[in-house]
């Protein structure tokens, strides 16, 4: 089996994915021949399988599932799908008739965000669920933002949220912390096989259209983030983001999983208690694979 599910989820039933185990004796044999012919080694595709520590490596961040601390391991870049009709660079050119539009990805979130298949063809509703949650609160209230953005956003929300804050006031998993939870280290918005800038015109166009209504396209930093995803041991496989903002410091988890916000069950009774807001949409994919780490 590629996942590992709660018997309490809810009814959506991701894609089961297979395990690199469960590929065709036949399959396997013509792999092994290649590899020996050419003296090819598999440590790419079995990394994602050996047994995580901290430091992470560079090719790795920190995750929850089902309420343990996990690690995902990045197979290749992150991918924002544009389909044929869609006009993420705001130009008024559908993609099929706007070669431009390919020229640099445009990585969207937003309540309104369409998307309908993920970067391997598949139906985006059947793809695994990444839950990147976001820190929508000052937890140092130090009034601190990455390229001078601290007075745009007092006067947007009331505050400077520690989403934008590069010395936040609560531990996130990305963008890399460096020291000894990460081996990577890089200015405001690295994170590892990430974009650094994001599209938020459409989430800011909905929630204060009375500023943004109309706005097509507004790049600002990758923000501050942890991840959640529904289980702990997947082989690599597609993930289709969806970002949750937390606006309740006391909900945030810590770096060891033992309080906070862990799991999707976690998320959904926070945005019930009113400590999150409802999920935001993305065209956003992330590749990776994903297994528990075991603390000593």
């Amino acid at each position: 089996m590629n996942e590992e599910i709660s018997t309490t989820t809810p009814a959506r039933t991701p894609r089961r994915r297979r395990s690199l185990m469960t590929t065709a004796g036949v399959t396997l044999a013509g792999l092994a021949a290649s590899f020996a012919l050419y003296g090819v080694t598999a440590s790419a595709s079995t990394s994602a399988s050996a047994d995580p520590s901290r430091p992470i490596r560079v090719d790795q961040t920190d995750g929850y599932g089902d309420g343990k601390v996990v690690v995902f391991t990045y197979g290749q870049n992150y991918q924002c799908v544009h389909e044929p009709f869609d006009d993420r660079d705001g130009d008024g050119l559908p993609a099929a008739q706007d070669p431009d539009e390919f020229q640099k990805p445009v990585c969207e979130v937003g309540f309104g965000t369409k998307v309908g298949i993920d970067p391997a063809g598949e139906p985006a509703g059947e793809t695994e669920d990444l839950f990147v949650i976001v820190p929508f609160f000052d937890a140092d209230h130090d009034g601190e933002a990455a390229g001078g953005l601290a007075p745009t956003l007092q006067g947007i929300f009331g505050q400077v949220p520690d989403a934008f804050d590069p010395t936040p006031g609560v531990p996130v998993q990305c963008p890399e912390p460096g020291g000894t939870l990460s081996q990577q280290k890089g200015a405001f918005g690295t994170c590892t096989m990430h974009p650094n800038q994001i599209d938020y015109a459409q989430l800011l166009s909905e929630v204060r259209p009375d500023l943004f209504a109309g706005l097509k396209n507004l790049d600002l930093p990758l923000v501050n983030h942890s991840h959640i995803i529904r289980g702990k041991n997947f082989n690599p496989v597609w993930w289709h983001l969806k970002v949750v903002l937390v606006t309740d410091q006391n909900a945030w988890p810590d770096v060891n999983g033992t309080k906070g916000i862990r799991s999707v069950e976690d998320i959904a009774a926070a945005q019930a208690k009113g400590q999150a807001i409802a999920t935001i949409n993305s065209n956003f994919f992330l590749f990776f694979g994903s297994r528990e780490l075991h603390q000593h």
